[in-house]
């Protein structure tokens, strides 16, 4: 009578886990040195993601807020090279364009502006002088922060509003403050705020149109149309307008729509994020070979326990299953402290930039996945190395 070998008993998942647990609590200190390598990778892949995609989501709603409807016409060039001129009556032929709402101009003064007449004209701080309609604040949906916007009264007279940038650059923050512009002074009467549709106004120190033809013998030459219309014809007026504002010469026109310049820098942002996506990864990588050191040194340390087990007739598998189940928790653990770090520095250095904070929910779950391909890559050396260790050499280790 052949006496029946006994079936080594299985291991359930909540047995598995009690005894990876056990492994890792012998030695406290590794565990937390190889999981920060985990966590460190997982937490900058976070917060990479999260950071562009706060910065990409707060793009899309400044253009929401803004509009996309908003197009400019300037002068381009000649045929023969030499910078064109859009008509005096530009202005008025856009505004006839059937969808338009509202439109107005810029023109380039060709002077400076400068706190007082003792600093050299050379030195202009990169601020430009134009002349400005009094509806260039409608249509672009700017705002004054200081003072007030150009009016009919002052339209006319040595009154000047400064665009932001401009204004930080003078040193000025309040009205009332004379400068010196075409060798007479002129009083700001108003500071402008930012405007990121139009950057170039707030570089600039606008002038009312009949103040600049009267005080600075500006020629009248719009260099910059403003145009509003309805989001469904903006196409439709695009098209139009280099034969409407110069019939004769349409290809001396240039029409661009400065809303794609946001759209751009969203775009662009991307770019930059592979980048430092690819650091992450780097990060991630180093810290899956310090998992897979501490599991060798684990099998290399535990070998007594490797051959008691095996005495007490734990299979193969069961040790492999041990020291997978043991590698996977180690990298859960950087894994999850990862998510929870990343999650924070994206949201502190949203707030910071008040922009909404935005982690998606996809990077969440690819740190899951990848705490779970580095726990099996990083342990499953050690697992194999630890199941083929023969009882009788394990237990004679000293």
């Amino acid at each position: 009578m052949t006496r029946q070998r006994p079936a080594p008993a299985r291991l359930g998942p909540s047995d598995v886990l009690r005894t990876g647990a056990a492994g890792l609590r012998t030695r406290p200190a590794r565990v937390v040195l190889s999981a920060l390598g985990i966590a460190i990778g997982i937490a900058t892949m976070i917060a990479v993601l999260g950071i562009s995609s706060s910065s990409r989501e707060q793009l899309l709603r400044q253009l929401d807020r803004l509009g996309t409807n908003l197009l400019t016409v300037a002068p381009g060039q000649t045929m023969f090279g030499e910078e064109a001129k859009l008509p005096v009556e530009a202005l008025g032929m856009v505004r006839r364009i059937g969808p338009v709402r509202t439109a107005s101009a810029t023109g380039t003064v060709d002077t400076t502006i400068r706190r007082t007449d003792r600093i050299p004209e050379a030195v202009t701080g990169g601020i430009a002088v134009q002349a400005a309609t009094a509806d260039l604040l409608t249509t672009l949906e700017g705002r004054v922060v200081t003072g007030a916007w150009l009016n009919a009264a002052t339209e006319a007279r040595p009154a000047v509003v400064l665009g932001a940038k401009a204004a930080m650059r003078l040193g000025i923050s309040r009205t009332g403050v004379q400068v010196w512009m075409g060798e007479r002074w002129f009083t700001v009467v108003g500071v402008l705020g930012p405007m990121p549709l139009a950057p170039e106004i707030e570089r600039s120190a606008l002038v009312g149109f009949p103040a600049a033809e009267k005080y600075l013998a500006f020629d009248g030459h719009p260099t910059t149309v403003y145009e509003r219309s309805a989001e469904e014809s903006v196409e439709a007026v695009r098209a139009v307008l280099p034969r409407t504002v110069n019939p004769e010469n349409p290809e001396e026109v240039t029409v661009s729509r400065p809303s794609d310049a946001l759209a751009a820098r969203a775009a662009a942002a991307s770019a930059f994020t592979n980048l430092l996506l690819g650091l992450g990864a780097v990060a991630l990588l180093v810290g899956g070979v310090g998992v897979a050191n501490t599991m060798v040194i684990s099998v290399l340390e535990r070998r007594k326990e490797i051959g008691l087990r095996r005495s007490l007739g734990a299979t193969r598998g069961q040790v492999r299953l041990q020291f997978l189940a043991e590698s996977l928790l180690l990298s859960a653990l950087g894994g999850i402290a990862g998510a929870v770090l990343g999650g924070l520095a994206t949201a502190g250095y949203a707030l910071s930039r008040d922009w909404p904070p935005v982690v998606p929910a996809w990077a969440f779950a690819g740190a899951v996945g990848a705490t779970l391909v580095i726990g099996t890559l990083a342990g499953l050396y050690p697992a194999m190395r630890a199941a083929r260790l023969p009882p009788t050499v394990a237990l004679a280790t000293t």
